[in-house]
C-alpha cells in the first residue's frame, strides 16, 4: 500500500466533518501524508473553503450527515461548479439507498465510520489513481488539457501571453451535420492545433465546447504571437476538413492577451466578445477599447433594473400616432422608459438588451401595460403596446397578458399589439393563436418594424393583422431618396390590397411629413408631431 499512498505527499485535501474529535484525529493524520489541508465543520463551511480554494483543491473527504448543509448537498453544489474534482465520503449509513445517492452525484468511493484510516488512505489513493491527471485536467474528446488545467498552469506558472480560439457557429454545424461528426471536427481541429503550434513551445488546451486556448511556455513578444495566430486563422480557413466524406469549412476567431496569471484568461474573454461585435477575425486586447467600461455599465443597469422594478422608476412613455391627412391624435404609443431617482429619463437602448439578457424582460410588459391601462381608464384614449416574437414563445408572459385582458375586458378594446417584425419569426401557428385570443377581447393586431425583418410580405397574407408599422429605416431619408420612396409607395399599395392600414414612423420634420401624405401613408409617428409623452403631459 507504499506505493499506492505515496502519490498523497503532492495533493491538497478539503476534509469536511462536524464530529470535533473524529476531525481532529483524522486531520492530523492527514497532515502526516497530504502537502495540505483545508479543514471544515460543516458542508456550508465546506463549501466555502473550495469556492476560495478551488484552484489548490485535489481531493475531497466529506462527512454526509452535518448541520447547516448536509455532505450530498455541497457536494451537488461543488459538482456543479467542477464535476471532475475526486471526492470521497465517511459515513455511518451503511444502508444501500445512501450510498446509491452519493453515486448518483458523482462520488468516487465511501468509507464506512469507525474511520479505518489505512482503509481511508487508500481509497484516497485510488480515487487519485483514477482521476488522476487524466480526467481533472485533461479533455476527454481532443487529448488536449482542459480550463482545470489551464487555470491552475495560469496561476501557479504565471503565464503572461495567452490566446483564445473560438469556432465559429458550432452549434449551427452540430445542427447541420450532428454531434458525432462535431465531435470529429473538434478532434480535427485539435490535431491542426498540435501539428501547428510545437508543443515544446506551447501548451494547448480545450477550455469549452467549441472554444480552444494556445499559452506561449517561453517569453515571446505579444506582436510575433499574433503573427503566428494569425498564420494559424489563415491556415484553418485556407483547408477544407474532410469529415467521413463531407468537405466541412470551418472559420474561427481569436482573441489575444497579455496579463498576469488568470488576467490574461480573462482579457481574452472579453477581447474574443469584442472581435465578434467589431466583425473581426483576430484582435489584440487594448485598454484603449475600454471593454471593461461595458462590463461595468452592464453591472450598472442589472442592479439598477432590478431596483427600477421594485420602486416603480419602469414607466410608460406615449408618442401620439396622428391621421396623416389631419394631424388628429388617433392613438398612442406606449414606449417603456426608466426615470432615474434623480429624475433623468432614459430610453429602451440604455437597458432593454441587458433586460433580455436576464429575467427581468418579462417585467416590462407588465409596467406597459399597467401604465397603458392608467391612460385608457382615466384619460380615454388608445393605446398601441409592443411585443416582441419572445414574448410570444413565453407562455408565462402569454398567461398574463390574457388574464390581464380578461381582469380589464371593458377597456380592452382600446388596446393595440405591435409584434416586431425585425425578430425572426419561427412559428406562425403561435403568433396566429395569439392574435386570435386578444382579438377576442377586441384588441387589433399590428406589425411594427415591417420592412426591416425576415418575412416582410409574406405576413400579410399568413396573419390576420390590421395595420403594419414602416420601420423608420425606410422613413427617414424616405424624401431624399428615389429607391426608398419606391420601396415605401410598394409597401403601401400593397398593404391596401390586403385591406391593412399603414403607418409611418419616425416622421421627423415637414418635408417627410410632405413625403408620407403624398404616398398616402394612413397614420404618421414622430417628432414632427410629438416626442414621447409621460402620463402626466397628455391632456
Amino acid at each position: 500500500m507504499n506505493n499506492d499512498i505515496s502519490n498523497l505527499k503532492n495533493i491538497t485535501v478539503l476534509y469536511v466533518e462536524d464530529e470535533k474529535d473524529l476531525r481532529e484525529i483524522t486531520s492530523s493524520i492527514l497532515q502526516s501524508f497530504t502537502k495540505n489541508q483545508f479543514i471544515a465543520s460543516n458542508g456550508q463551511e465546506g463549501y466555502n473553503l473550495f469556492l476560495e480554494n478551488e484552484l489548490e483543491i485535489d481531493l475531497i473527504i466529506t462527512d454526509i450527515n452535518m448541520p447547516i448543509l448536509n455532505g450530498l448537498d455541497m457536494i451537488k453544489k461543488i459538482k456543479d461548479i467542477n464535476k471532475k474534482v475526486p471526492i470521497i465520503v465517511t459515513t455511518a449509513f451503511s444502508n444501500k439507498e445512501y450510498l446509491l445517492d452519493a453515486i448518483d452525484i458523482g462520488v468516487d468511493k465511501y468509507v464506512l465510520k469507525p474511520v479505518d484510516i489505512s482503509k481511508l488512505l487508500h481509497a484516497m489513493a485510488q480515487s487519485l489513481n483514477y482521476h488522476e491527471l487524466k480526467d481533472l485536467y485533461t479533455d476527454a474528446l481532443t487529448n488536449l488539457s482542459n480550463k482545470n488545467r489551464l487555470r491552475k498552469d495560469l496561476k501557479k506558472l504565471n503565464y503572461e501571453i495567452m490566446a483564445m480560439i473560438d469556432i465559429d457557429d458550432f452549434i449551427a454545424t452540430n445542427d447541420l451535420f450532428g454531434e458525432e461528426i462535431g465531435d470529429k471536427i473538434l478532434k480535427e481541429f485539435a490535431h491542426k492545433m498540435r501539428t501547428f503550434f510545437d508543443v515544446d513551445e506551447y501548451l494547448l488546451y480545450r477550455i469549452e465546447s467549441d472554444k480552444f486556448a494556445v499559452v506561449p511556455k517561453n517569453q515571446i513578444v505579444i506582436e510575433k504571437f499574433f503573427t503566428i495566430c494569425k498564420e494559424f486563422l489563415e491556415k484553418i480557413e485556407g483547408e477544407t476538413f474532410l469529415i467521413d466524406e463531407n468537405e466541412i469549412d470551418v472559420n474561427i476567431t481569436i482573441g489575444i492577451a497579455q496579463g498576469e496569471g488568470p488576467q490574461a484568461y480573462k482579457y481574452t474573454k472579453r477581447i474574443i466578445s469584442y472581435a465578434r461585435k467589431k466583425c473581426q477575425k483576430i484582435m489584440l486586447y487594448d485598454d484603449s477599447y475600454n471593454i471593461h467600461k461595458s462590463f461595468e455599465e452592464n453591472i450598472k443597469w442589472i442592479k439598477q433594473l432590478k431596483q427600477g422594478f421594485k420602486d416603480n422608476l419602469l414607466k410608460a412613455y406615449f408618442q401620439p400616432i396622428v391621421d396623416t391627412r389631419t394631424k388628429e391624435i388617433i392613438k398612442y404609443e406606449a414606449l417603456i422608459r426608466y426615470i432615474s431617482p434623480e429624475g433623468v429619463e432614459f430610453g429602451p437602448y440604455s437597458f432593454l438588451h441587458i433586460a433580455k439578457k436576464t429575467k427581468m424582460y418579462s417585467n416590462i410588459i407588465k409596467v406597459v401595460l399597467d401604465d397603458s391601462l392608467k391612460l385608457i381608464k382615466e384619460k380615454h384614449k388608445r393605446v398601441s403596446v409592443n411585443i416582441s416574437y419572445e414574448d410570444i414563445l413565453n407562455e408565462k408572459t402569454t398567461k398574463y397578458i390574457y388574464e390581464f385582458l380578461e381582469k380589464n375586458k371593458q377597456y380592452s378594446s382600446s388596446l393595440e399589439f405591435e409584434i416586431l417584425e425585425s425578430e425572426e419569426i419561427l412559428d406562425f401557428n403561435l403568433v396566429d393563436t395569439f392574435i386570435e385570443k386578444v382579438s377576442l377581447y377586441g384588441c387589433i393586431v399590428g406589425i411594427d418594424d415591417f420592412g426591416a425583418g425576415y418575412s416582410n410580405f409574406h405576413l400579410l397574407s399568413t396573419l390576420a393583422i390590421n395595420f403594419i408599422k414602416i420601420d423608420g429605416s425606410l422613413i427617414r431619408n424616405v424624401h431624399e431618396s428615389k429607391d426608398l420612396e419606391i420601396i415605401v409607395k410598394t409597401i403601401s399599395n400593397i398593404a391596401k390590397e390586403f385591406n391593412i392600414k399603414t403607418v409611418a414612423e419616425f416622421v421627423a420634420n415637414e418635408e417627410i411629413y410632405n413625403k408620407v401624405k403624398e404616398l398616402n401613408i394612413d397614420l404618421s409617428q414622430g417628432y414632427y408631431f410629438d416626442k414621447p409623452l409621460s402620463y402626466e403631459q397628455i391632456d
